[in-house]
């Protein structure tokens, strides 16, 4: 299984608003989740506190025009994510 499929099926999954998250969870590993609203991975009102390496916002102000109410971004956004940045976080947070 790719890191796509979790993090769409997060995604999707998010009823109303939020975020889809890859995280570096406190053993670290790598793990995909999700919160609610303006909530993140470092707060701690989260169900999984950990270290956010790169997140998509599944608010309905995120896509709406483009996609409707459909979602569909959350297949094509991987074309603009900097993996460079994403990889310098990973190795940063498992220090």
């Amino acid at each position: 299984m790719t890191l796509k499929t979790p993090f769409r099926t997060t995604g999707l999954g998010r009823f109303a608003s939020g975020w889809s998250w890859l995280i570096v969870n406190a053993e670290g590993k790598l793990q995909v989740t999700s919160t609610v609203n303006q909530d993140n991975p470092l707060m701690d009102v989260v169900d999984v506190r950990s270290t956010p390496l790169l997140g998509n916002d599944v608010w309905e102000h995120a896509y709406y025009l483009p996609y409707q109410n459909r979602r569909g971004y959350l297949d094509a956004w991987w074309q603009v994510v900097d993996w460079q940045v994403v990889s310098y976080r990973f190795a940063t947070a498992t220090r």
